[in-house]
């Protein structure tokens, strides 16, 4: 079972600016590219920030009223954005939170909640950029088809891994969601098996109607066996 990693999904040509480059030039680069945020880069081409569309607003939002309006002055200062900076450098939202283009899914997703961003520019072993996932591309595994998801199943998980054939259980699947009927050979197997099922990129939702022949725990090679009991 192959999980599809940030390097399948990212996208490899990343727009970037340097540290220095003015405010005006990164809005520029932003609506040049139809972007609503880009990597901050150093010379070493590893980043250092993230400046957003939000950061650019923020700045501006503690700019003097030019109307005089006395609302602004209730509004609550963010200390992290200074209001004299003009460069990337002081609008950045940093350190940068990034991936690893060898990273599952699941690790891409849960740093980007835990570090509350919505796209992780992605570095190489020398922490050079290489690429940049955002929360849509992450998405994508969901949209696989219905078929792959199934052959998936029934082909690697169940009759290459656990040795049970589609005459022994029925994969079924709709719109991500996973449903297996039929008959194992143990009663611990069914949870080995949805488990699996679980992990598989693109499901949604697992359910089972499974039958099994025996109630016999799986044999683990090399298990000690209890006194008076033949293996």
């Amino acid at each position: 079972m192959k999980h599809r990693t940030v390097s399948d999904l990212m996208t490899h040509s990343v727009v970037r600016v340097p540290a220095r480059t003015p405010f005006k030039e990164v809005v520029k680069t932003l609506a040049d590219h139809d972007i609503t945020a880009v990597p901050v880069v150093d010379a070493a081409d590893r980043p250092l920030g993230v400046v957003s569309e939000a950061d650019l607003l923020r700045r501006e939002s503690m700019q003097p009223d030019p109307a005089g309006l006395s609302a602004v002055l209730d509004a609550p200062v963010d200390a992290s954005i200074q209001p004299a900076a003009t460069t990337a450098e002081g609008l950045m939202t940093s350190p940068a939170v990034v991936a690893h283009p060898e990273w599952t899914v699941v690790q891409a997703a849960r740093a980007m909640d835990q570090g509350k961003v919505k796209r992780l520019p992605v570095v190489d072993e020398t922490g050079r950029l290489v690429g940049i996932v955002s929360r849509a591309d992450l998405l994508r595994v969901f949209l696989r088809r219905d078929r792959v998801i199934r052959e998936e199943i029934s082909g690697d998980i169940l009759e290459r891994t656990l040795g049970i054939g589609s005459d022994e259980v029925v994969v079924a699947v709709t719109d991500g969601r996973v449903s297996l009927r039929g008959t194992v050979e143990r009663r611990a197997l069914i949870p080995v098996v949805l488990r699996l099922c679980e992990q598989v990129d693109g499901v949604v939702e697992v359910t089972e109607s499974l039958d099994y022949r025996t109630d016999e725990p799986v044999a683990v090679a090399g298990a000690p066996q209890r006194p008076g009991v033949l293996p």
